[in-house]
Formats: structure tokens, C-alpha cells, sequence
């Protein structure tokens, strides 16, 4: 009976991403492409910094070399209390250009703390939020600015791609699952307006909603258990309940540093696995009154969250890995194939070989098995930072910080989760 229903679930996800959605993506392509060019609303960068080092240099320098008039374009660079030399990288990048500045908070304060401190003090009807190791596309916020087009668009994604995609095979594998993440894993919530996760490497939002929507992203719990995690998936979802629509576009453009190691790459695996735990069950009681399409793909993932690695670990009991594997392996392939056929027209250094994207076969189910549990364990972990460090959150706050949660801090797609991800285990 499990198995029939992650058979069931599988196909409802691989439909829903790869025919419904490519579907969807054609006969909306005008609404999806719909831009406004004359707008152009004075813009807050926001870029929480910690340690970081000297790439916070190649950050801000593509920030402010944006194709965007300077008088109504302002970063922010909010330093965490770093205990290397990113205050000092920061400020001398930011003195060879009049619209950066740099703050720097009191106390280790915590990346959300950091950026509402920001948002506090900017003024702009649009505020963007960039995290402190991804370069931005110079046309990135003029790019993302043009996407609200209606007044009840609260928030527009850009697309992330991978800066150090050719370091090794984890790198590698990583950039072939952004590029489905970003083709193809989005398209049904695209063609509704309601994307349920946007990246906070690049997105943009209105001011006014993220200050209307404080009560509600102040005392993140869950049992009464903080959460200190995937903040942008949390902040979309609200924007959405609220009866907002959210976009993502991706003509506007960031690369950020993949984790380049197996440890720093579970890492962020765990803290997204949690991160979807608590969305998922949050949206439990409202997502339901969204599109059809939306409320049944967003069900469904979760449910496959939940049962698959009972689904695996029954396999390893039976013997029956290796053939699932197989199948898994087969499916990989086919689409490597795919990546190498749609990616023929890049550039060599804008792509990989697609046969990095077999290592899948190994890695997603440890993402499953091993993950899931833990994360379901260790919901109330403090380690949500990308980096670690947390904030000292015993430390008395100024006055001008004294909200706890408003901004996002994850990034990275959606799930990270292709439909190749997604085998068909025996029976």
C-alpha cells in the first residue's frame, strides 16, 4: 500500500512539474513575460554580512555597478558583529561608491535581526534583499522592478545559478539541479502568481507588506518551539496568505557559492529538510484555498517528504535497493540528457557535463533516509545560519531592532528536488 501511494505521489509531482507546467509556461508565456518599463521606484539593496570576507567586495561592486538611476538606488550592508576582516573589506568597497553604506550591528544580533534593522531605517518602496556571497547581474533589479505589474504583486524571485559550478563533482552536481529547479520545478506556480518559495539570494518586495505582515513573523514557533530557519520560504508563504501574489522571473539573475563540500552541502540540505517540515505543515491549513494545481502539488511533495524514506529504508530490508537504484540511475540520465540537449547553445563555462548529475543516485538517498528523520528531530535547532553562528539573542537589542523576524534568510530553489529526484522504487 506504501508503495502504491509514492508510486501515485510520483507521478502527481513528475506530471505537475514536467507536462502541466511546461504546458502552463506556453499558453501563459505573455502573462509570465507581462513587464512594466517606465517604473522606477526608489530601491534598498539589503546585504547582511558575516564574515565573510573579501568576496563581500565582488557583492557590492556588482550591486553598485546595477543598471538603475543612482539617486534612487541605496545598499546596505549589514555587518553581524563579523570576527575577520569583512567590516574592512566592506567599508573600503563601499568608499568607492556614494549609494553603499555600511552598518554595523551592536551586538551579533542574527541575519534576520540584521536585515529588519536595515529595513527599519530605509525608506524605498521596494526593497531587495541579496545575501553577502552572490554576485548580482547588473540588470538584475531593473529586471526584477519590471515584474510588478500589478498592485497585489508583494514579491519577485530572480533566478540564482551557481558561481563555482567547475570546482569539483558535488559543484557540479548542484548546478544541473538549479537549472531544473529554476526551468521547470516553478512552473505551475508561476503561471498562478503564487510561487510558494523565492530565493533570499534575490528577491524583491514591498516595503509596506513586510511591515504589515511583523505581527505574524515576529514569534516563529511551532509547539512553542522557535524556529530560526528558512525564513524566505516562511516570509513567501505569509506574503501569499495574506492574498498577495508572488512572481519569479528569470530574466533577473544571481550566482551564489554552492557548498563544495560534502559536509557544508548536508549541511544545507538539513537545514532546508527542516525548513520544509515546518512550511508544509504551517500551509496544512490554508494552502488548500489556492489554484487547484497549487494546493495539489504543494500536498503532495509534502506527503512524499513523509513517506519515501520509509519507502527506501523498506527497500534496503528487502534487498530490493540496487534495482531501485537502477531505475533511479536510469531516470538521472535521462535527465542529464535533457540538461545537455536544452544547454547545447551555452557557453562551455555556463555549463557541466550532464553525467555529474548521476552522483543524484548516491546523494538523494542519504537526503531521504538519513535527513528527513533528523530534520523532523531537531526542529527546534538553532543552526539555520549559513555559516553557523547564531545570534546571541540575550543581548539587549537597540531600540531601532526591536523586531525579531521579517526577512528572509535561506536561499536556493524550491525543494532542490527535480522530478529526477524523485525514482520509482520496486514493488
Amino acid at each position: 500500500m506504501l508503495t502504491a501511494i509514492v508510486h501515485l505521489l510520483i507521478l502527481i509531482i513528475f506530471a505537475n512539474r514536467y507536462f502541466v507546467g511546461s504546458f502552463l509556461k506556453e499558453v501563459t508565456a505573455k502573462k509570465m513575460n507581462e513587464r512594466v518599463e517606465d517604473w522606477e521606484p526608489q530601491v534598498s539593496i539589503v546585504v547582511p554580512m558575516f564574515n565573510e570576507g573579501e568576496r563581500i567586495v565582488g557583492t557590492i561592486n556588482s550591486l553598485a555597478n546595477q543598471d538603475y538611476a543612482p539617486d534612487k538606488l541605496e545598499i546596505i550592508v549589514v555587518d553581524d558583529q563579523s570576527t575577520d576582516d569583512s567590516y574592512r573589506w566592506a567599508t573600503e568597497a563601499a568608499a568607492k561608491h556614494p549609494n553603499v553604506r555600511v552598518i554595523q550591528n551592536p551586538v551579533n544580533m542574527g541575519k534576520r535581526r540584521g536585515i529588519n534593522r536595515a529595513v527599519r531605517q530605509a525608506e524605498s518602496e521596494i526593497i531587495v534583499s541579496v545575501d553577502s556571497d552572490v554576485v548580482v547581474e547588473d540588470d538584475a533589479v531593473r529586471k526584477l522592478v519590471a515584474c510588478f505589474v500589478e498592485d497585489d504583486i508583494a514579491a519577485v524571485g530572480g533566478r540564482v545559478n551557481v558561481l563555482n559550478k567547475n570546482e569539483n563533482w558535488l559543484t557540479r552536481m548542484q548546478t544541473i539541479k538549479y537549472y531544473f529547479g529554476y526551468e521547470y520545478l516553478k512552473n505551475v506556480e508561476r503561471a498562478h502568481r503564487r510561487v510558494m518559495c523565492l530565493s533570499g539570494c534575490l528577491t524583491a518586495y514591498r516595503r509596506h507588506v513586510l511591515v504589515e505582515l511583523e505581527p505574524v513573523l515576529e514569534d516563529r514557533n511551532v509547539m512553542g518551539i522557535p524556529i530560526k530557519y528558512g525564513e524566505d520560504r516562511f516570509l513567501t508563504r505569509h506574503i501569499i496568505k495574506a492574498g498577495y501574489k508572488t512572481v519569479l522571473t528569470l530574466d533577473a539573475v544571481s550566482h551564489t557559492i554552492a557548498p563544495p563540500t560534502l559536509k557544508g552541502y548536508f549541511s544545507q540540505q538539513i537545514r532546508w529538510r527542516r525548513s520544509n517540515l515546518v512550511d508544509y505543515m504551517g500551509g496544512l491549513s490554508h494552502v488548500w484555498k489556492l489554484p487547484p494545481l497549487v494546493s495539489l502539488h504543494y500536498y503532495s511533495l509534502f506527503a512524499l517528504l513523509l513517506v519515501y524514506p520509509a519507502v527506501v529504508f523498506d527497500s534496503l530490508v528487502r534487498g530490493s535497493f540496487w534495482n531501485m537504484a537502477m531505475i533511479h540511475l536510469a531516470m538521472l540520465a535521462g535527465f542529464g540528457t535533457m540538461y545537455h540537449i536544452q544547454t547545447l547553445a551555452l557557453p562551455k563555462e555556463d555549463k557541466v557535463h550532464p553525467l555529474n548529475f548521476l552522483w543524484m543516485g548516491i546523494v538523494m538517498p542519504v537526503t531521504y533516509v538519513a535527513l528527513t528523520p533528523l530534520a523532523i528531530f531537531t526542529l527546534d535547532s538553532g543552526s539555520w545560519e549559513t555559516r553557523g553562528h547564531k545570534a546571541n539573542r540575550n543581548d539587549k537589542l537597540p531600540d531601532d531592532v526591536a523586531l525579531d523576524d521579517l526577512t528572509p534568510d535561506e536561499s536556493l530553489p524550491d525543494e532542490a528536488l527535480p522530478g529526477a529526484e524523485l525514482p520509482s522504487p520496486n514493488p
